[in-house]
């Protein structure tokens, strides 16, 4: 062949090859382009409830359920005395607020008979008063501490920092100092001792309980639900928005359990018996994984420590008859504890 034939076929080729490129098709508005001969395509797997990872593709967190979230901190407040009417009847406003984000009970249980000390230890150690054997209401440290394994040995014991600051002496019996990182025994109103955990406040804490005993003492002296003792629950209140701000400006809200609570309930002038208005208390959690709902599944005092435990991740002793309030996890109610009379 001739060049200059050559080179007209040449030209002819070439033309039909630009015409060929300009009529491929557009992906996005940018024109398709083949990939060379050393691109390589790299998968990323869709992960299924059946999706197995190979040896040679990238882990990835494997999805599990969860019962419970799990949160870092839970502070238990214990308003001693306090009857589940006298919160709107006060009003405790902050309080009132609380129940509105979170999981409430306004007929929850508290355990016979009806009086701090022996209250309190079913509260914490998750035991009816048959087997913690706490069947005193004085400090009387000749009698040692409650029986069983209570809430703050097994934080303890998993490394979790654990902290009481009360309004009361008598609380020391509920537990062995060697589960307790801290102990405060305030001897004065509940602003003393808000003032005194902000001082020194424990911002690593696993278990913090927090007592305010004063209502309780207004309402011997006054009667419950008496203008004094109600005059008083309002200064609680106030006390208690201080302690939500201060986890807020520690950003502790987050993961941090609120359980808000009583020991008993009171009738005129004075409480322990078997009555409705001595044995109804207040139950309520707010944080982490908490479906705002009033709660419809019989609550008694001993859920409190089982609530606790589960929302750490804690193993609950086999003999506690306390369970946790699966419901205000949003959660099937798997068991229920038992009444302990």
């Amino acid at each position: 062949m001739s060049p200059d034939r050559t080179r007209k076929l040449f030209l002819t080729i070439f033309s039909v090859l630009v015409l060929l490129a300009c009529q491929l098709p557009n992906i996005g508005g940018v024109p398709f382009v083949p990939p060379t001969p050393t691109s390589t395509l790299t998968l990323i797997p869709t992960l299924t409830a059946t999706t197995t990872l190979t040896a040679t593709e990238t882990s990835a967190p494997t999805i599990t359920p969860t019962l419970a979230p799990r949160v870092h901190h839970v502070l238990i407040l214990s308003i001693d005395g306090l009857r589940p009417d006298a919160i709107s009847l006060a009003p405790m406003k902050h309080l009132l607020a609380l129940m509105q984000s979170g999981a409430y009970s306004l007929t929850a249980q508290t355990v016979y008979p009806s009086v701090t000390l022996v209250a309190h230890t079913s509260m914490l150690s998750g035991l009816c008063p048959s087997k913690h054997g706490v069947n005193w209401d004085q400090y009387l440290p000749e009698r040692g501490y409650a029986q069983g394994t209570d809430l703050f040995d097994i934080a303890h014991a998993a490394g979790l920092k654990t902290e009481m600051y009360v309004g009361t002496k008598k609380l020391i019996q509920i537990t062995e100092p060697s589960s307790l990182d801290n102990f405060v025994f305030v001897n004065d109103r509940e602003s003393v001792i808000m003032k005194r955990l902000i001082e020194e406040f424990p911002q690593d804490f696993g278990v913090l309980f927090i007592h305010f005993a004063t209502a309780d003492g207004m309402g011997h002296s006054y009667g419950w639900l008496s203008p004094q003792q109600l005059n008083f629950l309002v200064r609680d209140d106030q006390v208690l928005n201080q302690l939500l701000k201060e986890l807020d400006k520690r950003n502790l809200r987050n993961d941090t359990l609120i359980i808000v609570t009583s020991d008993h309930g009171g009738h005129a002038s004075t409480h322990g018996s078997d009555s409705p208005e001595d044995m109804t208390i207040p139950w309520i959690a707010v944080g982490p994984g908490i479906r705002p709902k009033v709660l419809t599944s019989p609550i008694h005092i001993m859920d409190t420590a089982a609530t606790a435990a589960f929302a750490l991740g804690l193993k609950i002793p086999a003999e506690w008859d306390g369970v946790p309030v699966y419901e205000a996890f949003g959660l099937p109610v798997e068991k229920q504890s038992i009444d302990c009379q």
